[in-house]
């Protein structure tokens, strides 16, 4: 992958992440631990990839 490819990619990853993170807190107000876990485990899923994507 080239460089402005990784970038751009890089950044959609952290886009997505933190979309993920604002639905948790969501989530988390509501009390609504399934869908917590559910997007817990997805932007761990994010978060591998952001890692993958930096090496």
């Amino acid at each position: 992958m080239n460089a402005p490819e990784q970038t751009n990619q890089t950044a959609l990853l952290n886009r997505l992440y933190d979309l993920k993170q604002k639905q948790l807190l969501d989530a988390t107000q509501r009390g609504d631990s399934l869908l917590c876990q559910v997007l817990a485990a997805e932007a761990l899923a994010i978060s591998e990839a952001m890692t993958k994507n930096g090496k």
